[in-house]
């Protein structure tokens, strides 16, 4: 960072009226989305009473996601990212609306819950398959709406937002369960991802700056991770990130500790859902206001093994205060790689290749989050519940134990 960008004001984005209605809708939709996770938790479980199953929602999401990610990325540079974005958004009210079926009284009377639980599978792997395109198309059209000066101010403030989409949505879906039930919550959802759509929409058409005559689709697709293995400082970052979340995810799992170990019920279920995203808040929006400003490598690796530490704690807790405050530091620790990893790929990466870094970073994400899920589920019909997350916590701390060693640049990483 040059010396007189540390003067800059990191709410000057926030005058650009575009952005404003981007971080707008992508608030109002993350949170509708993150609702949606919720409430499938939520209903899967009590309808198949297996922790597995929470787990398959992961699998049944991470394969259709990762499997487009690369295809993904080369069609996102290909074509218009604002046309592109509202599609997405479409398909995702068009999921809701089958949700919204499923969950009818008459739904429940017609279908066995193993045989709704298959549909809601299904449909989740629609969701995988839509969220390749439009994860990267958000990240991918921050950098066609604001200067490259303020990109720093636009990753961060965006990271913030989305996390405290997050928060609400998570929250905000426990308290509708118990207020409304699942059928009517999902009236709610698709009402936020209507507005989402409106704010979205008034964003202008943004300029293509891949040559689509270029290449064919595989030599697009291997420039993209040909950039990103040459790249370390972000390839370090995204392996990091994957191996440290496939091990460390208990959240797949708080719905069996909030019914069955804190017996909290589905409100004490939202807020216990939604600790690791407020944690995250507020390390987010700290270092927006106060941004890192060296060692910002050895900082990711302390944080990541913290989250380690923390997720332990969460496993062996009994007690909901107890239980809120581990995921709460372990959601402050991610949030760290969240604004480092962010920065970097705004930062590092050319236009043309805007869509493919961003969908080779979706598919590490996804892999890891989904992925976690699954193996959690597996971990925990195995291991048992606390000794999947104990073990899972044992393996992230060693994985940043093996990368402190192995990659001295991302150790030594600044920007």
């Amino acid at each position: 960072m040059k010396p007189e960008d540390k003067n800059i004001n990191p709410y000057n984005v926030l005058k650009i009226k575009e952005f404003k209605h981007f971080i707008l809708g992508r608030f109002i939709f993350i949170m509708g989305l993150r609702m949606t996770g919720t409430v499938i938790g939520w209903w899967i479980y009590n309808l198949t009473n297996s922790p597995l199953a929470l787990g398959l929602v992961g699998l049944s999401e991470v394969l259709p996601a990762v499997s487009l990610a690369l295809y993904a990325g080369h069609y996102i540079d290909r074509n218009e990212n604002r046309a592109l974005l509202l599609k997405c958004v479409i398909l995702y009210v068009c999921c809701i609306l089958f949700f919204l079926f499923l969950s009818d009284s008459s739904s429940l009377k017609t279908f066995k819950p193993w045989t709704i639980a298959s549909l809601i599978f299904f449909t989740i792997g629609i969701t995988g398959a839509i969220r390749a395109f439009s994860g990267p198309t958000f990240a991918a059209l921050i950098s066609k709406i604001v200067p490259r000066k303020d990109l720093p101010s636009a990753a961060s403030i965006s990271s913030a937002t989305w996390l405290v989409a997050s928060i609400f949505g998570h929250a905000l879906g426990g308290f509708l369960i118990a207020l409304l039930d699942i059928h009517y919550t999902f009236f709610v959802i698709l009402l936020f991802l209507i507005i989402g759509f409106v704010f979205l929409s008034r964003i202008s058409s943004k300029p293509i700056y891949m040559n689509v005559s270029s290449s064919t689709t595989w030599q697009s697709v291997k420039e993209g991770l040909v950039y990103v293995y040459k790249t370390k400082e972000i390839l370090g970052a995204l392996t990091l990130d994957l191996f440290a979340v496939l091990f460390g995810g208990a959240v797949a799992l708080i719905p069996v500790f909030a019914r069955d170990i804190l017996h909290i019920g589905p409100i004490g279920f939202g807020w216990l859902n939604s600790a690791s995203d407020i944690g995250s808040i507020i390390v987010v929006t700290l270092l927006t206001i106060f941004p890192l400003r060296k060692h910002q490598g050895k900082i990711l690796l302390y944080t990541v093994a913290g989250f380690g530490v923390f997720i332990m704690l969460f496993a062996i807790s009994k007690v909901f205060w107890l239980s809120f405050i581990a995921l709460l530091i372990s959601g402050a620790m991610d949030g760290v790689s969240m604004i480092v990893r962010g920065t970097i790929l705004q930062l590092k990466t050319p236009e043309a290749l805007k869509g493919r870094v961003m969908s080779v970073n979706s598919m590490f994400i996804n892999s890891s989050n989904e992925l976690g899920q699954f193996e959690s589920g597996i971990a925990a019909k195995l291991m048992g519940i606390v000794n999947s997350i104990v073990f899972g916590g044992c393996m992230t701390i060693g994985i940043v134990i093996i990368t402190w060693f192995k990659a001295p640049t991302l150790r030594k990483m600044e920007y």
